[in-house]
């Protein structure tokens, strides 16, 4: 192609402006040295209680690891840091996909951190059983909530089993308490197991609908009806106020036709909107008369002993669990058995008793 001074051709490359040097190359070497550094634990506790949020990500980090020679730092991290936790509200939320929990948990953290709280959220995505990835999007579903100083969002994978995932998360508690934060929101996977572990480690259990899905028809599912301490019906703006006012009917009906709670405490029901902001006051408030029920007749402090037992006896079946599982002779019989079951030769039943005796014998 001819070189045409006065008509140059659109695709000729003109020479750019360099960028500009951001970061010096001795910077650079020193966050690089950093990252590699690894802190050790009486240092993670001296940043976590000095509300360094840096050594609070590092430190949760070793907890959710799966590497058994970093258990023991975690215990001494975690164990650095109780005397300084229990200090903080624990807060529970869970609804069906979709529901907008992401979007109710933003509106009300930014509610709670203009109140003068520091919240941490601490959401559970799950993983997938194919690639065992997960998308850990909540961050990215709270852009307003992220960027506010008072609030920390931590999303996990929740892994293969629950029980890790619920461990993890009661130490990611106490180590966010540790840190000065006095507001701990839980946000669960969805309606199913998780709700069980979650609600054995929170003071208030809130449960978000929403109008029109046919839940208020069939009383929802019964054992996360027992659990919740309120209802909230999400999305009660536009054309949905009217039938989210008739689901709040619904489900204060359904809410009379269960025991009544240990603590005293008649379960509630109510409407908002996450996007406008309306009912996010009267949530909060509702917590609050909670907690001044639970903390007048003890049931409060009661509850955290009665969670703290559990969560021994939940740590204790983890353990064995992951000891079982990483042990040579277990993992060499582990894979006889599977191929003897998966061909008839031996029942699964059978199987599963000879590895226990010979965890057992070892």
């Amino acid at each position: 192609m001819p070189n045409n001074k006065k008509n140059p051709s659109a695709l000729n490359e003109k020479a750019g402006i360099s960028p500009p040097e951001i970061i010096s190359t001795s910077a650079l070497q020193n966050i690089k040295e950093f990252r590699k550094k690894q802190p050790s634990a009486t240092e993670l506790i001296k940043g976590i209680i000095s509300k360094d949020i840096t050594a609070l990500s590092r430190a949760i980090t070793l907890i959710e690891s799966t590497n058994t020679a970093h258990l023991s730092k975690a215990n001494e991290v975690i164990q650095g840091c109780l005397p300084h936790a229990n200090k903080s509200i624990r807060i529970g939320i869970t609804g069906v996909p979709g529901v907008g929990k992401s979007t109710f948990i933003e509106a009300f953290g930014k509610h709670l951190t203009s109140l003068g709280y520091k919240i941490a959220v601490l959401a559970v995505d799950p993983s997938s059983t194919i690639s065992h990835g997960s998308i850990l999007g909540d961050k990215t579903r709270m852009e307003e909530l992220v960027k506010d100083q008072n609030a920390f969002i931590r999303p996990s994978a929740s892994g293969e089993t629950l029980g890790g995932v619920a461990r993890k998360t009661r130490e990611t508690i106490i180590l966010c308490e540790a840190c000065g934060f006095n507001i701990i929101l839980i946000e669960t996977v969805g309606v199913g197991q998780s709700e069980t572990a979650v609600h054995g480690m929170v003071d208030f259990f809130l449960l978000l609908k929403i109008a029109g899905a046919g839940d208020e028809l069939q009383g929802i599912k019964r054992g996360i009806m027992e659990m919740a301490d309120a209802i909230v019906i999400n999305k009660a703006d536009g054309d949905n106020i009217k039938k989210a006012t008739l689901a709040k009917v619904e489900f204060n009906r359904a809410l009379h036709l269960f025991p009544s709670k240990k603590s005293g405490w008649v379960p509630t029901t109510a409407t908002c909107s996450a996007i406008t902001h309306d009912g996010i006051e009267n949530v909060w408030q509702t917590i609050s008369d909670y907690l001044e029920l639970v903390h007048t007749n003890d049931y409060f402090a009661e509850k955290r002993k009665e969670q703290n037992q559990f969560w021994m006896k939940e740590t204790i079946n983890e353990q064995l669990k992951t000891h079982f599982y990483n042990q040579p002779n277990i993992i060499e019989l582990l894979e006889t058995n599977r191929k003897a079951v998966q061909d008839n030769e031996i029942s699964p039943f059978v199987a599963a008793q000879l590895l226990l005796d010979r965890y057992f014998k070892k």
